[in-house]
């Protein structure tokens, strides 16, 4: 082995060294969002959930409907409300 391959060699052996060192610092940090990250895990299981079943969700809007409609009709207003501001927002994001 010549000079300038054994210094290439000692380069990348030190540059693994700092690579593992920096993965175990990022690890440790992101230790503390261990939470939040399961929290978004389980909305996002939820939501897949939820598109697998739709009937279940058609199911309970209709009982809820017959149940109490102006109680349905009311979280419909609100829900159509808080989807044209997202909507909106979105756009906004977009546009800019």
């Amino acid at each position: 082995m010549n000079q300038r391959d054994l210094e290439l060699a000692l380069r990348k052996q030190r540059l693994q060294l700092h690579s593992a060192a920096l993965r175990h610092r990022i690890a440790a940090d992101a230790a503390g969002l261990a939470p939040a990250f399961a929290v978004a895990d389980r909305l996002g299981d939820g939501l897949r959930w939820l598109r697998e079943h739709p009937r279940w969700v058609v199911g309970g809007l209709v009982a809820l409907l017959v149940a109490r409609p102006r109680a349905a009709l009311r979280w419909g207003r609100r829900g159509w409300f808080v989807w044209r501001v997202a909507r909106r927002a979105l756009a906004a994001l977009r546009g800019s």
